[in-house]
């Protein structure tokens, strides 16, 4: 293999013509202006749309969840650890980003590591490409297959436009596959017919940083609605220790469109499609070839662009069974200093469900998935070989059968799967939910679930340090892929419990034993030595494999108290315990540090107040506890928004993040990728609806 030169591409540099503050006030000042134009034009409105008026807890529990069965069913009564964020829970955290908004979900580990990443799991192994969590958007895996992981930089919309997130914790293989082995996020977007007429956003940070979007929507014919929108940003740096610019600031522009058709009461078409392309600055670790062994810190920026298209139909057979079809293709481009990826995805799903009687619903589907992908590295990060084209086929059946009407059902099937790195795959699953009274609910769960190799666990070789060995041979140290790699394999058991004796009260608990075999290990193997890219260097390998098993084991509680009609409390706690062992022949010496990428504790309080003269105050704390192997110690997390809708059309906002400190680190160096901190930042958004 020849390995290609690092492409240095240098520092990106921000338009710093205007300070932070003084941007921050200018805007501040349009805002208002605007509000005082609106109101001249627009008598006072009544108090803003009221959330907590709207929806009752008894209301939020009947919201209808799909990730968790692949068919409609009531939040209270799913047989598993689902948690709903809404689109109002969104808009009133102020959150930016999709991976902020998840901060919300009890049991997700959520850390920032620069300003365009971060590392999102469930119930631990948390990573920058964390393996066991399955993400979906409005049916579209953005699971990476080439690292196991998803790149949070290019997961965007404009948010208002998201329906809801369900959150599952707890594996989901059933139905969703391979790698749903932890959890399952499920990003479900509003259907143009709910998004008609226009809105348009904005917004400014005391750094300096600035996003605008904007979305249009309306009906073409009585069935046929749409909607387009575009959206951009430019988020300025995060900061290192000292409180220096990190050379990280990011910047991106999207657009996109929806079209469905409602033709009959039998059918609903959807198609859908974006465009993006994204610039974020890095700091990583490279070798520069001509001074091995030297590893040097690059400045670097991820330049990501590419698109995809989804159309979806679903038919109506009777009022008991359905049909739906769905093909997607997605096209992926990233270039860094060390790799570049391009990834073309095509995808195929078919789903029936069929009422078999009153109290029995079968729903069965087949799939086909064909990726491929073209990768250029370099001495630090290269694929052997570069170019591979993978297939995946499935199929699954699932059972739901009521027992006893109203008291208790159980659900059971299976998925099916043969990949080109493990073949064949079988992950069965058993859930079984009971109602003791009509404000109880009880449910428990048996599943297998597997983590399929990857294409870097085959292919892959990192060379991440070296020195000058005996004699001053540049020595080096890799990691390297196997093509023997197995699947890792997870037995979960789940036991969860929900109460809700009245309509401002409900609670969620859910607990968790998971034993894990085949983990991914690293072993020592034979030196060897390497004359290209010279000089003459030794290699030693530390080989993937499948050495590790472990358990982990805890708990996620949840209560919603409404006090008042106007008030909404949330308060969550999770803990997590996560015993790792090696193997009898193995030499890893890894276990330890994957113990400690996850906290054992975290809370959650999250208040939304609505006040007189339509002002909301919404605040969120947060506690992450240590994470020993980066030496991180834990921190408190302090959000708070004020918001003010002078008309019906315009609301208005200013929030502040991370309030508590001036700066704090959430997640460790891994993979060559240097982390930030989190500095403490203040901005505030203009929304006008039309």
């Amino acid at each position: 293999m020849e390995f290609q030169p690092i492409r240095n591409k240098g520092s990106r540099h921000g338009l710093p013509s205007l300070s932070g503050w003084t941007k921050l006030l200018q805007w501040t000042a349009c805002i208002f202006l605007a509000a005082s134009s609106v109101l001249a034009e627009t008598p006072p409105s009544e108090p803003e749309l009221n959330y907590l008026k709207s929806l009752s807890l008894e209301e939020l529990l009947e919201v209808q969840v799909t990730s968790v069965s692949k068919r409609s069913e009531l939040l209270f009564e799913a047989p598993a650890a689902v948690f709903v964020i809404t689109a109002e829970d969104i808009r009133r955290t102020g959150a930016r980003t999709i991976p902020e908004a998840l901060r919300l979900a009890p049991g997700l580990e959520v850390a920032r590591i620069d300003s365009a990443k971060w590392a999102v799991t469930a119930r631990g192994f948390n990573e920058r490409f964390t393996n066991k969590l399955l993400v979906l958007v409005d049916g579209r895996s953005v699971y990476n297959p080439l690292f196991s992981g998803v790149y949070w930089d290019i997961q965007d919309t404009v948010l208002a436009d998201i329906d809801r997130i369900e959150v599952i914790r707890g594996p989901g293989a059933t139905l969703w596959g391979a790698n749903a082995v932890n959890g399952i996020i499920n990003i479900i977007t509003k259907s143009s017919a709910e998004t008609l007429g226009g809105l348009a956003t904005a917004g400014v940070d005391n750094d300096g940083g600035y996003e605008a979007a904007a979305r249009y929507g309306g009906l073409l014919t009585e069935d046929l609605s749409y909607r387009f929108f575009a959206k951009g940003f430019d988020r300025t740096d995060l900061v290192d220790a000292g409180g220096r610019d990190f050379g990280d600031d990011w910047d991106a522009l999207r657009a996109g469109f929806r079209l469905d058709r409602h033709g009959t009461a039998e059918d609903v078409l959807t198609l859908l499609g974006e465009v993006y392309r994204s610039d974020a600055g890095q700091q990583v670790g490279a070798f520069i070839e001509e001074e091995l062994p030297l590893v040097r810190t690059l400045d670097d920026t991820v330049e990501a662009s590419g698109g995809f298209a989804l159309t979806r139909w679903r038919h109506t057979l009777s009022p008991g069974a359905d049909a739906t079809f769905q093909i997607y293709y997605d096209r992926t481009e990233r270039d860094e200093a060390v790799f570049s990826e391009n990834r073309d995805t095509f995808d195929v799903d078919f789903q029936n469900r069929w009422q078999m009687t009153d109290r029995q619903e079968l729903i069965w589907g087949l799939g086909y998935r064909l990726t491929r992908d073209e990768v250029d590295g370099s001495f630090t990060s290269t694929l052997d070989p570069e170019n591979r084209t993978d297939h995946l086929f499935s199929a699954f059946v699932q059972d739901t059968i009521e027992l006893w009407p109203d008291t208790f059902h159980l659900t059971l099937g299976s998925k099916f799967e043969h990949n080109d790195y493990s073949g064949f795959e079988v992950q069965p699953n058993l859930r079984a939910g009971w109602h003791p009274a009509a404000d109880h609910f009880l449910w428990g769960a048996i599943s297998r679930a597997v983590r399929t190799p990857s294409r870097s666990d085959h292919d892959l070789r990192v060379s991440f340090a070296g020195f000058r060995g005996p004699q001053g041979v540049p020595t080096v140290l890799a990691v390297v892929g196997d093509e023997d790699f197995d699947s890792e394999d997870l037995t979960a058991y789940e036991l969860g419990y929900r109460w809700h004796p009245t309509g401002r009260f409900f609670m969620d608990f859910a607990a968790f034993y998971n034993r894990y075999d085949r983990l991914r290990s690293l072993e020592p193997d034979t030196p060897f030595m390497e004359a290209s890219p010279p000089p003459p260097h030794l290699v030693i390998p530390l080989r993937i494999d499948n050495r590790l098993d472990g358990v982990t084991y805890g708990f996620e509680w949840l209560v919603d108290v409404i006090p008042t009609e106007k008030w909404k409390l949330t308060a969550s706690y999770s803990f997590l315990e996560i015993d790792l062992e090696p193997d009898d022949d193995s030499r890893d010496e890894t276990a330890e540090e994957a113990e400690g990428f996850s906290p054992r504790h975290q809370i959650g309080l999250v208040s939304f107040l609505d006040l007189p003269h339509a002002v909301s105050f919404d605040s969120e704390i947060y506690y992450v506890d240590e994470l020993p192997e980066f030496g991180i110690p834990d921190y408190w997390r302090l959000d708070l928004r004020l918001g003010w809708r002078p008309a019906e059309s315009l609301h208005l906002s200013l929030n502040g993040e991370n309030l508590l400190d001036d700066r704090h680190p959430e997640f460790g160096e891994r993979s060559g990728v240097f982390p930030a901190e989190v500095p403490r930042r203040v901005y505030a958004t203009a929304t006008w609806t039309w």
